[in-house]
C-alpha cells in the first residue's frame, strides 16, 4: 500500500497517539468548534464576496437554531477566522452581524508571503487593532485583545520546506507575544507543513532561530500549568477505513468532497486531542466558498449536512455517555485553560 503523501510527517505521531489511549477510562466531557478558514473575499470581487456572504445570513442562523442544544443549552459556535490581508471595513461589519447569540465568532487569519518578524507583527499588531476596536470582534484577557490563529498556506512558523507562504521563522514567539492564546492551523496534511505531534493540544518548545518549532512540545495535561510558548489547539488526524479496501486520511476537514457523515463523527471522536476527562474536537473548512457553503448548508434545514451532523454529535455524545458543549474557538481555549491550570494552593 502506498503511504499518504507526507506521512513520513505524522504517521509516527499518529500511532503514538493510538497507542498512548490504550487502557484508558472513559471521558466524561466534549467539546467541538468549528474553525474556518474564512474567505468570502478570496480570489473574488467584492460584490461577489458579498453573495458568499448572503448563504450565511439565510442559512447558518437556521440550522444554529435548530440544532441540539449542548449542556449549558447553548447552540453549536462556527468560529470564522478571517484573513487579514482580505480585509474590507464593510465586509467584516456583515460579518460581525452574525456574532452575538452564541453562534458564531472571529478570529485571525492570514496569508501571507516573503515578511520578515517586523513586517509579519506590523501587519497582524494593526489587523487587531481593526478588528477590536472598529468592530468590537475578539474577545479581551488581561486587559487587552487576545486572538486565534490559522496561518494561510499551513506554512506556519516557516514551515514548508521551499519557505513558501512564510518567512518568518520565530512566528510562534511573535505571535505568542502579540496575545495570541492558541494556534488552530493544524492538521496541515497532506502539506509538508504538517507538524510530527498529532492529536495533541500541546504547548511549542522549539527552537525560535529554527523553522517548524511546533515540532517539539510539551502534552497538555491536568493542573500542570502553561508549559512553553504558543499552545496548539490540533484537530483529529489519522486514518479512516469504512467502505475501503484502502484506508482514507482523515483530516477533520468539511467539504463539498468529503461531507459529514456519522462514520466520520466516530472518527472524530475516537481521534481527537484528550486532557483527563475531556476530549476537543477541532474541525475545519474553507466554508465561505460557494462549493462548500452549499454543500454544507444546504437550504437551511435540518437535511442540510451541517445541520445532521451537528445531530450525529450529540447522538454520539450521548451515545458515549459524554456530557456535549459547543465551542467557539476561544471558548475551547478557555476549557482547556481550566484544565490544565494548577491546583490553587
Amino acid at each position: 500500500m502506498p503511504f499518504p503523501k507526507s506521512a513520513d510527517l505524522w504517521l509516527p505521531g499518529y500511532l503514538r497517539s493510538r497507542l498512548s489511549r490504550i487502557g484508558q477510562p472513559p471521558a466524561k466531557r466534549l467539546w467541538v468548534a468549528i474553525t474556518d478558514h474564512f474567505e468570502p473575499h478570496g480570489r473574488v470581487d467584492l460584490a461577489r464576496a458579498y453573495q458568499r456572504m448572503k448563504i450565511w445570513h439565510e442559512c447558518w442562523p437556521r440550522i444554529a437554531a435548530e440544532a441540539p442544544r449542548d449542556s449549558a443549552g447553548m447552540p453549536p459556535c462556527f468560529t470564522a477566522f478571517y484573513p487579514q490581508e482580505e480585509y474590507d471595513r464593510g465586509l467584516v461589519d456583515n460579518i460581525a452581524s452574525l456574532c452575538g447569540d452564541g453562534s458564531f465568532d472571529v478570529e485571525v487569519h492570514l496569508h501571507h508571503f516573503n515578511d520578515n518578524a517586523a513586517s509579519f507583527e506590523a501587519k497582524l499588531r494593526e489587523f487587531i487593532a481593526r478588528l477590536h476596536n472598529d468592530h468590537g470582534l475578539l474577545h479581551m484577557r488581561d486587559g487587552r485583545p487576545v486572538f486565534g490563529f490559522i496561518h494561510g498556506n499551513w506554512a506556519l512558523d516557516n514551515s514548508h520546506p521551499t519557505g513558501f507562504g512564510c518567512g518568518v521563522t520565530g512566528e510562534l514567539q511573535i505571535l505568542r507575544d502579540l496575545g495570541c492564546y492558541a494556534d488552530f492551523t493544524m492538521p496541515s496534511a497532506p502539506s509538508p507543513t504538517q507538524s510530527r505531534i498529532v492529536n495533541q493540544i500541546y504547548w511549542t518548545n522549539g527552537d525560535p532561530s529554527k523553522p517548524r518549532g511546533f515540532d517539539v512540545g510539551t502534552i497538555a495535561s491536568p493542573g500542570e500549568g502553561r508549559r512553553g510558548d504558543l499552545l496548539m489547539i490540533t484537530g483529529p488526524l489519522g486514518l479512516r477505513f469504512k467502505g475501503r479496501l484502502l484506508p482514507r486520511v482523515e483530516t477533520s476537514e468539511l467539504a463539498n468532497y468529503d461531507l459529514p457523515t456519522p462514520y466520520r463523527v466516530q472518527r472524530w471522536l475516537d481521534l481527537a486531542p484528550r486532557i483527563g476527562d475531556d476530549i476537543f474536537v477541532k474541525l475545519f473548512g474553507h466554508t465561505a466558498r460557494e462549493d462548500n457553503a452549499a454543500a454544507l448548508l444546504g437550504d437551511g434545514s435540518a437535511n442540510a449536512p451541517m445541520a445532521k451532523m451537528f445531530q450525529w454529535i450529540a447522538e454520539a455524545a450521548r451515545a458515549r455517555n459524554l456530557e456535549l458543549h459547543w465551542a467557539s474557538a476561544y471558548g475551547m481555549y478557555s476549557a482547556i485553560d481550566k484544565i490544565v491550570a494548577p491546583a490553587a494552593s
